[in-house]
């Protein structure tokens, strides 16, 4: 009895000895996990999944482990077991959408995004509704960028290649020909270090710990990326909290990143500076400097943002001092990530960004501004620039013809790499329109670019001058129309081929002529418009009078009247079947006409433009009433000529 006893006592004390051991192994794994130590941390976790201890939450850390260290390969498999549990938070299905793009698996990857949004998260719907449209144009369109190899890379990370007065700089972990190494505990790599080097020379030298930029920029922790003043003698970097050889930390023990400025002294970068905008809670990095030096940009996860890390900007003053921080807003800001923002000689931000809908993981976006130089859309650079991988620190040359960025995608010689590119310059199209018989500027005219078929490319506004612009393509042929309420639509060939390398514009004028309008005694009713029951292109019986009013003026009171007919749908479905949907709800109005008497010749085209032309913000981003997706599945008919 005594030697039963015995036994149990000591198989409890094993087990809660073992009980200890792996509790242990927990906190030390959350605390490497709260210390960005992720290498670590994924071995804790590993553990405890081998073990069988909290293994629920384990693999979900692992997970997390895989992703903030940039490998969806791995991360994929644990964000797949993750999902399947009880209990799991929402946010993991979008974790687990993002991990499938990562390995390009888009299929799946929408239906989880579909999943989440279905739970409740917030997501853009067109994010998952759309993306295969979005894939296709991405991978069809017409390439502008081509790459080329760059022979400084290293088995380690590069990235943030910028060029300054002749000179390449880019940040580096590789320390080749250091014997003391520190390393980063996020991912096991040296430090980032700041190089510099004779853009000319990279052909011919080999770079080592002897390119580091002079002076004391470079510190034992993380240094860069870098940007520097159009006089060359300012720099602005990122650095971890480290100045004065005293590393600073939050109350949680960590090191933020701040942004700090050096001057040149004797061809040394020194009087090291912190910015007076940092802070020890946040972190501030990526500095990048307007043309005219008067704008810093950066990226933060300050207080206030949208979530994730923000793109600000802050004024410096003619005096040296800076402004306060200011957040760039919804249209390039998202929940998630923006990140790395540059911008060129005319002004054109470029950010990096895994909150916009994109190839996966981190891609680079352009930001599309209006007259009045306020943030209107983002675009996709598209492939080859964007991968499904990590894509950012994106630089463009001041002619706009060739530059870097820095990627993870498969193929690299290291974990980051920087590659370079040269660009096929594109031709902006510009112009105004004007009214034939004043000659006054004509704002809110529609302009329709349209390939040399007829297949409508981008159509957008006027502005308030009567102004547009677009950017097409070299070598090219195209159709422009112009249309605008109560004017005769115009429809003109624009052509790029044969124009010289040199050649960045060409102007198109256009005059649109107003529609003769009816005598006074004989006013004309509103026609239309007619509606459509949703995914049908059958006139409703409810719309036969309004279609037979019109047949009556067309056919007693306006005997020469002459109409076009304008079809919709709203923006449920894909584009393309809408499209299509709208095209026979045009068809079958047409037709009613015609079987009323109405001569074809009076009807001088049907047209469908699918969701294009929304009467309302019920684009797939916002949820709407059916009454008010009713109002976009209509007709429209517009007088051509009234008498």
């Amino acid at each position: 009895m005594k030697l039963k006893n015995y036994i149990i006592t000591c198989s409890l004390v094993l087990l809660a000895l073992n009980v200890n051991a792996q509790e242990s192994t927990l906190k030390k794994a959350d605390n490497k996990f709260d210390k960005y130590a992720f290498v670590d941390a994924a071995s804790a976790y590993k553990e405890l999944i081998e073990k069988g201890y909290h293994t629920d939450y384990a693999t979900r850390k692992l997970a997390d482990c895989y992703a903030y260290m940039r490998s969806p390969e791995k991360a994929v498999v644990y964000y797949k077991m993750a999902v399947q549990q009880e209990h799991v938070p929402i946010d993991y299905y979008y974790k687990y959408a993002q991990a499938l793009r990562g390995i390009k698996d888009y299929k799946e990857s929408r239906v989880w995004l579909e999943k989440f949004y279905n739970a409740g998260g917030t997501i853009n719907e067109s994010l998952y509704r759309k993306d295969g449209e979005f894939l296709n144009s991405i991978f069809n369109a017409e390439h502008q960028y081509f790459l080329e190899d760059v022979n400084f890379n290293s088995k380690l990370s590069e990235f943030g290649a910028y060029e300054n007065n002749g000179n390449l700089y880019f940040v580096s972990s590789r320390d080749e020909g250091v014997a003391i190494k520190r390393k980063y505990a996020w991912n096991k790599e040296p430090f980032l270090d700041v190089y510099v080097t004779n853009k000319n020379a990279l052909d011919s030298i080999k770079i080592d710990h002897s390119n580091k930029l002079k002076g004391k920029v470079n510190s034992v922790y993380h240094d860069g990326p870098i940007t520097i003043t159009n006089d060359g003698k300012t720099m602005y970097f990122s650095r971890t909290n480290f100045i004065k050889n005293t590393l600073s930390r939050d109350n949680s023990g960590i090191s933020s990143l701040k942004i700090y400025k050096a001057t040149l002294v004797d061809d040394s970068w020194t009087n090291i500076e912190e910015l007076p905008f940092n802070d020890d809670t946040y972190s501030n990095g990526h500095p990048a400097l307007s043309a005219d030096g008067s704008k810093l940009y950066f990226a933060s996860n300050m207080p206030g943002g949208f979530g994730g890390t923000d793109i600000y900007y802050v004024d410096i003053k003619n005096d040296g001092t800076f402004g306060k921080p200011q957040n760039l807003g919804s249209t390039v800001n998202t929940t998630k990530n923006e990140r790395f923002p540059f911008v060129n000689n005319e002004g054109t931000l470029f950010f990096s960004s895994d909150g916009h809908h994109g190839l996966g993981l981190l891609d680079i976006f352009v930001a599309v501004t209006d007259a009045n130089n306020g943030f209107v859309n983002v675009v996709n650079l598209g492939v080859p620039v964007n991968s499904s991988k990590d894509d950012f620190s994106f630089f463009v040359s001041d002619d706009g013809t060739s530059g870097y960025f820095a990627s993870n995608r498969n193929g690299g010689l290291g974990s980051d790499d920087i590659y370079a590119f040269n660009r096929k310059l594109r031709i902006k199209l510009e112009g105004t329109i004007y009214d034939s018989e004043n000659n006054v500027p004509l704002p809110n005219a529609v302009v329709t670019l349209m390939d040399a078929n007829g297949k409508e490319i981008a159509s957008f506004p006027s502005d308030e001058n009567g102004a547009y612009e677009i950017n097409i393509n070299r070598d090219t042929d195209y159709m422009v129309n112009i249309s605008k309420d109560g004017y005769l639509n115009k429809t003109v060939p624009v052509s790029t081929k044969g124009l010289a390398p040199s050649v960045k514009n060409q102007t198109v004028d256009f005059t649109l002529q107003p529609i003769a309008k009816p005598e006074k005694d004989e006013p004309i009713s509103d026609l239309g418009p007619i509606y459509f029951n949703f995914d049908s292109a059958s006139v409703r019986n409810e719309d036969t009078t309004e279609l037979d009013r019109i047949v009556d003026l067309m056919q007693n009171k306006y005997p020469e009247m002459t109409i076009e007919i304008q079809s919709h749908s709203d923006s449920r479905g894909p584009s393309s079947y809408n499209l299509v949907l709208s095209e026979r709800r045009a068809k079958s109005t047409y037709d009613y006409l015609i079987s009323k008497g109405i001569n074809a010749d009076r009807i001088e085209s049907y047209k469908g433009y699918g969701e294009d032309k929304l009467v309302n913000g019920c684009d797939g981003t916002v949820k709407c009433s059916e009454k008010q997706h009713q109002q976009n599945r209509r007709t429209n008919f517009i007088i051509i000529k009234a008498k």
